[in-house]
Formats: C-alpha cells, structure tokens, sequence
C-alpha cells in the first residue's frame, strides 16, 4: 500500500518519528508521500524524502496558508518555485480552497480571493513543471436542517478553476463526500479522490460512504492525513501510516469486493498518478 497524504514533519511525530516509519514499513506500506501545506512544512517535507529513500513530497500552500498570512508576495512563490524543484517532488500540495472558519465566523470574500489567487498560482506552477496536484477542498458549514455537512460553493469555485486547466491530473484529497460532486466529476479522466480514516467512523447511510461505493476503484487512492483522522479501532489517538490498512479494509467492505485487490488497484493508480516508478 502507499500511504498517499501524511504530513511526517508534524510536531506529533518529533519524538519517535524513526519509530513511526519502521512500524510503517514494516506493516506493508510501501512508500509514503508526505506533503506540504505551506512554506516551512514543504521545506521539512523536500528534507525528510532526501533523508529516506521510500518517502516522497509534496509541496505547496494549503488555503488557510493564505487566510493567516493575508499575503502573497514574490518571496513566496519565489521559493515554493525553488521547493517544486526538489528531488523526490512529486505533487503541488495541498492546494484548493477552504471555505470553513475554525473560530466560528466566517471567511470574508477578500480571504476567498487571495485563496482563488493562490491557487491559480500554484495550479501554473504545476503546468510548467508538470507535476500532478492535490487539492484540499472545504465548504462552509452547512445550516441546521441542510442534508450536506458543508455547503457546495468551494467545490463548485474549484470545479470553474480546474477545468482551466484541463492537462494537470488531480486528487481530492480527504473527499469530504458530496455525492452530487462525485457524481458530477466522476467521469473526469483527470480527477481522481483519496480516502482517510474518516470512512471509518462515519454513521451508516453518510454521503461519504455512499461516494465510496459509486467512485470506480481504479479511481480512488488512499491516504492517512496523518497525525489526523486515525480510524477506527484507533479514534482519538495519534494517526500514522501503520494505519492504512483499517481504511482499505473499509473500502474493501464497503464496495464488497477483497481487501487484496483494493491494495493491488490503489497502490497502481498512486504509482501512476504519482509517477513513482520514474
């Protein structure tokens, strides 16, 4: 299995992170990508793959990048320039938009527009160098009484910018779920979607769980998020690559099909879009 999206360079991991990476291979994983979400955690990332031979990055500016900085100068894309040339890059990362406020409020239109030019950037940057691109994509928090958990706007927004760029290949990373945007995309030879621990624990009859069981195998990766969203039997704790194979067990249930072969067509389709055998 390969472990799609971890971020390895979290402060979590500073204790014991030679250990969390020998009981990672050791548990079957074959390489883990560990990625990006602004500057400093891209740089950690380009180091720790030079550092260890089965690991690969990813880089780039998460949108919350932006709504903390409220800036995008030319030293920033100066250097994430420079990052996206590393050795072992394999992606732009996690880039997209993210419509949710963590303190309650609201994101303003002004944070939305410094996000959509970021990620338009980012999305240029991956054309020249040719590289794929992970996208992080969040919507607002749905109302009481709506069906979704989050509202649709930031994926429709990035749905009107990715389609400017039609010869990138794409990864919703930790898809949140929306069936219609499944459904709407799902034909799109150039997207593909990850799933983490969160198919575990979601409540029967989810959307997530519903978008596991029509999105084709052949296009579905799979993912940690690591430190985050450990899943069961290992909620609450501290998420690690080790744990991959609870979220294939999942899918393999979930689509009634063999764990085997949701290993064997996952780690295919992340060596492909990944181009790890390069």
């Amino acid at each position: 299995m390969i472990d799609t999206h971890a971020h390895l360079d979290d402060e979590k991991f500073d204790v014991d992170r030679a250990q969390v990476l020998q009981r990672s291979f050791a548990s079957g994983i074959e390489k883990i990508i560990t990625v990006g979400a602004g500057l400093g955690s891209s740089r950690r990332a380009t180091e720790l793959a030079r550092d260890h031979e089965h690991v690969f990055a990813v880089v780039g500016c998460h949108p919350e990048y932006f709504m903390r900085h409220g800036s995008w100068g030319d030293e920033h894309r100066e250097e994430l320039e420079g990052l996206a040339q590393a050795e072992k890059v394999v992606a732009i990362g996690e880039i997209g938009l993210e419509y949710h406020s963590h303190d309650g409020g609201s994101v303003s239109e002004k944070q939305k527009d410094l996000q959509r030019e970021g990620f338009i950037f980012q999305l240029e940057l991956a054309r020249r160098i040719g590289k794929p691109v992970v996208i992080h994509c969040r919507g607002e928090r749905a109302k009481a009484g709506e069906k979704y958990r989050e509202n649709a706007t930031a994926y429709e927004d990035v749905l009107v910018i990715i389609e400017k760029f039609p010869e990138l290949n794409f990864v919703f990373h930790s898809f949140g779920g929306r069936l219609d945007f499944a459904k709407k995309v799902i034909a799109k030879e150039n997207v593909f979607f990850s799933f983490n621990g969160s198919i575990t624990y979601a409540k029967p009859g989810a959307e997530i769980l519903e978008a596991v069981k029509i999105i084709p195998l052949k296009k579905m990766m799979l993912e940690t998020d690591c430190p985050y969203l450990a899943p069961v039997p290992h909620r609450g704790k501290r998420n690690e690559p080790s744990f991959l194979v609870h979220v294939c067990q999942k899918i393999a249930e979930i689509k009634e099909i063999s764990a085997k072969k949701v290993q064997e067509i996952t780690t295919r389709n992340a060596m492909e879009f990944f181009k790890l055998n390069e």
